[in-house]
């Protein structure tokens, strides 16, 4: 990651029009802050200011660091402010400000939160324990409050520190697009592209949608999360994952944007071999008793499904295994003689190979949407932003 108080600089640079006026709002050293400023241009390799007569003025690549730094800057902010509510302070020392612009705290923090090991963190920091501490005392001396708290099952996070971590993880997630905005400036897309897959996306569009988008900049790289969707909302709250696909949720919320893709197709699906398959028609009568593998509470085919029963006069479905891995679906069809109800797009592979069937049962009424969601507001790098638009493209 770019260092985040070289990025300060260069913020305050751009605000006052030059070297010498931003470093007396810095308070260092005018060669300091021209030190800041060239160490930076270097690890971008471009110029981000143009130096005039009359002062400093961004480049475009110059620009694309200082709306980074904007969207950090609002994370950070809010961080120090309700700090300083919580002790009673108008504001926090400057100082504070300066402990808390420093990446590698906030990934400190960051892993801390999610690992609750300090020896774990060290390691994938590639630095020693005494040194993730220190970078937590850091913090919660300049913020003035604790973020961990040692239980028997690690360091957790107080509630400060759960809601404040967010917001760190929300500012690393903009530095890592920054790297990527930089790649685009110097004419190649790269970089890392972590997205939140369901069941559904994983068996057709995705990898269609990769494939292209990795013949056409073989920089890029994929990182699917394959978790369930409570998981996977999280990671998108918190900047962890770029964008989610998959089967839309009917609740509105405010925190996501969400982009209707296409009309999902279910279907009745059985193993070839099932004593169902052999029949031309199939009634609710001929579902009972049946064994069934349905995916997990909670989840919109699931309830939709649970609706479909109900409305035509039957009871919801006790499936006998409750799982969101198609791989085991597909082997309680195939082994177990069960019964499911998916999209028929996911076993499509297994229905043209003859291994399973989607049975004549009319499922009218019972649909679902997919989609994308991504976080109200978030400014995805332009690596991203063109796997979404193949995704679009394979959806059709």
């Amino acid at each position: 990651m770019l260092p985040l108080h070289h990025i300060r600089t260069l913020s305050a640079v751009a605000r006052a029009g030059g070297v010498r006026p931003s470093s007396e709002s810095l308070l260092r050293a005018a060669s300091a802050v021209s030190r800041s400023v060239a160490l930076l241009e270097a690890r971008v390799g471009m110029p981000l200011f143009e130096r005039k007569g009359r002062g400093m003025l961004p480049t475009s690549a110059g620009a694309l660091v200082l709306a980074r730094f904007d969207r950090i800057q609002q994370e950070l902010s809010a961080v120090l402010e309700e700090a300083a509510d919580g002790t009673g302070a108008a504001v926090l020392p400057a100082a504070a400000e300066d402990v808390l612009y420093d990446e590698r705290r906030l990934r400190a923090a960051s892993l801390v939160a999610e690992l609750h090991h300090l020896p774990t963190v060290g390691r994938r920091l590639g630095v020693s324990q005494p040194a993730v501490s220190n970078a937590l005392a850091r913090l919660e001396s300049a913020l003035r409050q604790k973020l961990f708290l040692r239980t028997a099952f690690g360091l957790m996070p107080t509630d400060a520190g759960t809601r404040w971590v967010l917001r760190f993880d929300r500012a690393l997630a903009e530095l890592r697009y920054l790297e990527d905005d930089m790649a685009a400036a110097r004419g190649s897309l790269q970089g890392l592209i972590t997205v939140g897959t369901l069941p559904l996306a994983r068996t057709r569009v995705l990898p269609r949608a990769i494939g292209a988008l990795r013949a056409a900049h073989p920089g890029l790289r994929i990182h699917s999360l394959e978790s369930p969707y409570e998981q996977l909302y999280a990671g998108l709250m918190s900047g962890k994952v770029d964008f989610i696909i998959g089967a839309l949720r009917p609740v509105a919320d405010r925190a996501l944007a969400v982009e209707t893709l296409f009309e999902d197709e279910l279907g009745l699906m059985a193993a070839a071999t099932h004593p169902l398959a052999l029949k031309r028609h199939i009634g609710f009568g001929d579902l009972r008793g049946q064994s069934w593998v349905l995916s997990r509470p909670g989840t919109p085919l699931r309830a939709s499904l649970d609706q479909f029963f109900v409305d035509h006069g039957e009871q919801a479905l006790v499936p006998a295994v409750e799982t969101g891995d198609l791989a085991l679906v597909r082997g309680m069809l195939m082994e177990g003689g069960m019964l499911t109800v998916l999209s028929t797009h996911q076993l499509r592979y297994e229905v043209d190979a003859g291994h399973l069937r989607v049975l004549p049962f009319p499922m009218d009424g019972l649909r679902r949407y997919i989609g994308l969601a991504t976080r109200a507001g978030a400014r995805l790098p332009p690596g991203t932003l063109m796997l979404m638009d193949e995704i679009r493209h394979f959806s059709r």
